[in-house]
């Protein structure tokens, strides 16, 4: 099994059917059992969630909001659901902490790797908020650079409906086929969309395995985890 991971998980994870607001109740519950689960076996697990429930880009720009301020205000939204994820996970009886790019000692405490290192440790979950604290960036960049400071083995992209990463997108083009494992340097030249492109760079020459799969099915993560052949794996290189 893979000793230490970080889970990166979409905003609009949290959403649900968004039938209940930017959070819904069972959502929450469903993804904080399964990382409960995961914590259970032994490996250490961080995670890194976006703002799409709360502050998604494209809606910030058509509003007239320039960019920088609209990144900040990603920002505080991934700080938003990074509480409620803890929360939740500490309802379950599991220990989980909120790190923040950016601080605010007053809620929690600023991210450093001497901190996160400590609590996976401990078998806390460590929950990263507020992206990199920096604009410009994704939270798909900062889950990269989390996962590098931290040494993580491996870092779990969560999709919604999608199975894996494929040569085109399945649903216009019957002949896409989905990559059982991929080099990072294969993903940008064929300029696949499946994780920001600065990210994919971070990762050409880190000893980390990035493992795409389908999350509507709960036991994929304790699959992945285990190293078992579910989605697609991107290797260095």
């Amino acid at each position: 099994m893979y000793k230490r991971i970080l889970i990166k998980l979409s905003g609009e994870a949290l959403a649900g059917n968004k039938s209940n607001g930017i959070i819904d109740p069972e959502a929450l519950l469903n993804i904080s059992k399964v990382i409960k689960e995961i914590a259970q076996t032994g490996t250490e697990v961080c995670v890194v969630i976006g703002a799409g429930n709360i502050c998604r880009g494209s809606l910030v720009e058509k509003s007239g909001i320039e960019r920088v301020t609209g990144d900040k205000m990603g920002m505080l939204g991934t700080i938003i659901n990074s509480f409620a994820l803890a929360n939740s996970l500490q309802n379950l009886q599991q220990n989980a902490v909120v790190l923040s790019a950016v601080p605010m000692e007053t809620f929690t405490p600023t991210f450093s790797e001497e901190l996160a290192d400590k609590y996976l440790k401990e078998k806390t979950v460590v929950v990263f908020g507020g992206g990199t604290g920096k604009p410009f960036f994704t939270t798909d960049t900062c889950a990269t650079l989390r996962a590098i400071q931290v040494g993580c083995d491996a870092i779990l992209i969560a999709k919604n409906g999608v199975d894996g990463i494929y040569s085109d997108d399945p649903r216009y083009n019957k002949d896409a086929y989905m990559f059982k494992e991929i080099t990072c340097s294969e993903i940008i030249a064929r300029d696949l969309k499946v994780m920001d492109l600065t990210a994919v760079e971070m990762l050409k020459d880190q000893n980390i395995d990035v493992r795409v799969f389908n999350m509507q099915n709960p036991d994929n993560f304790l699959k992945v985890v285990r190293k078992e052949d579910v989605g697609t794996t991107i290797k260095r290189g």
